[in-house]
């Protein structure tokens, strides 16, 4: 086992007294600020429904989101069944299959604010 010369030993011991430091002052730091989530809430008012135009174009954030994720989902399922393929004609085609189904996910998000739009002309809003 070698031994550390006393002058990286002092330089270390340095080191460590310093972070410790550090450490004490930045946790006294965050200990000493106040804290605004014990303030009282503001009353909540009472907007009533949301008007037919914001529950639309919420529905079509979240709709978009959900055919997004689960294309993105598909994508990488047919990369993996494509890559642990190892030549099997049928893991091949079952990654085709999956990524099929990730393009078509892609479609029907890229095509859900037209969708919504149709669905907002049939409803009047």
């Amino acid at each position: 086992m070698s031994r550390i010369p006393a002058r990286f030993r002092a330089l270390i011991r340095s080191r460590i007294i310093r972070r410790a430091a550090a450490m004490t002052t930045t946790v006294a730091w965050f200990l000493s600020t106040p804290v605004t989530a014990y303030a009282a809430p503001a009353e909540p008012k009472d907007a009533g429904p949301n008007p037919l135009p914001v529950v639309i174009g919420n529905l079509q954030t979240w709709l978009m989101s959900i055919l997004a994720a689960l294309a993105t989902l598909f994508l990488v399922l047919a990369g993996v069944y494509w890559a642990t393929a190892g030549g099997d004609p049928a893991q091949v085609d079952k990654a085709k299959g999956a990524l099929k189904n990730a393009l078509i996910g892609y479609g029907l998000a890229v095509l859900a604010p037209v969708l919504l739009q149709v669905v907002r002309g049939i409803v009047g809003g």
